[in-house]
């Protein structure tokens, strides 16, 4: 038997040395767990949370009262937390992963650390957002948009692809977030899609274009509302948040051409940990979390893509089915590390 708010999401390090990257960090976000709190109930559900306390805090909240299961939860990043849980092994006190983005899942599912779920719970959503082997299922969806002041960016200049964005029209007008895991799953389809040099490619010319880069999605926004950069590349719930708590922003989403990289469906992954010895808890978790209850409290609330079939998305949100991004399963996704080695040595920073 085993058993261990905010916007802004911590940085995670380059990928250079896989073994003394990952005891680095498990030291490091340890201490960083430990500093933002849990509870210490060994009877509890433990959760290893990518996801933010502001995002996913209510629903746990709920689900602790309707089924009496008291959860135990970490939250850092989704990178840092997946290279964590590979580097405890089977000593990890965690019963279940929830990853912001389906990169740092795969690369778990890759190293034997998930364990396959019940098709009860795989058939509540479209195939395309579960791993192929069952080890992980998709609960809310984002797409990658880019966000822009309508005051500074007349509707000729925006883009139709993000290849684009590399040439002297946009030269120092677009903000990334290179330690954000979205950006990085970007980059990695990017590199499924179009290759390792377009990629690349793409990378060192944004940096060259004097590209600005911030801290995470929240920043992106929040500079784009207030005039400190034309646009930038987020994912589209951000902008719906900040619209709904201020209409009079001018900040709007942009949404790439059919099929380009730059438009990719990112969901947020569920997975229970190989070894648990609550298994039970762990699928009634994640069964709460596609239940209508959750995924109408995502489409409302967060204004992210509810997956479980059945559901349909916020007002003012385009609907899945009318989405059309470029044909590419999460699943494809895991090689975390090399894309942060490429982000590194591209110069973005």
């Amino acid at each position: 038997p085993r058993r261990d708010r905010g916007r802004t999401q911590a940085n995670r390090e380059d990928g250079v040395g896989r073994r003394t990257m990952a005891a680095l960090l498990a030291a490091i976000v340890a201490a960083l767990l430990v500093a933002t709190g849990c509870g210490s109930d060994r009877d509890a559900l433990t959760l290893y949370s990518g996801r933010t306390e502001n995002l996913i805090g209510p629903l746990l909240e709920r689900f602790s009262e309707e089924t009496g299961i008291p959860i135990d939860v970490r939250y850092g990043d989704t990178a840092d937390l997946a290279l964590l849980i590979d580097e405890e092994g089977d000593r990890t006190p965690a019963d279940v992963y929830w990853s912001q983005s389906p990169g740092a899942t795969a690369y778990l599912a890759e190293r034997g650390r998930l364990a396959p779920l019940p098709r009860t719970l795989l058939d509540l959503v479209d195939p395309r957002f579960e791993d192929p082997d069952g080890r992980w299922v998709g609960v809310s969806g984002r797409q990658r948009v880019l966000v822009y002041n309508r005051d500074l960016v007349e509707p000729g200049e925006l883009p139709a692809t993000v290849d684009e964005l590399t040439g002297p029209r946009y030269r120092g007008r677009v903000a990334l977030a290179p330690t954000n895991g979205s950006f990085q799953d970007f980059v990695t389809a990017m590199r499924q899609i179009e290759g390792e040099e377009a990629a690349a490619a793409w990378l060192r010319g944004m940096a060259a274009n004097g590209a600005r880069t911030y801290a995470n999605n929240n920043a992106i926004v929040e500079a784009v509302s207030r005039g400190e950069v034309p646009m930038g590349l987020v994912n589209h719930y951000y902008n719906h948040r900040f619209l709904a708590e201020d209409p009079g922003l001018p900040s709007r989403n942009h949404r790439f051409a059919a099929g380009d990289v730059g438009g990719l469906v990112i969901p947020s992954a569920m997975s229970i940990i190989e070894g648990t010895d609550k298994r039970e808890e762990a699928e009634r978790l994640i069964a709460f979390m596609l239940s209508q209850e959750a995924q109408r409290y995502f489409a409302r609330e967060t204004f992210e893509y509810p997956l479980a079939r059945g559901v349909e998305a916020s007002r003012g949100v385009p609907p899945l089915t009318t989405l059309r991004p470029p044909e590419e399963r999460p699943g494809a996704l895991s090689d975390i590390e090399g894309t942060a080695r490429l982000i590194a040595e591209s110069g973005l920073n």
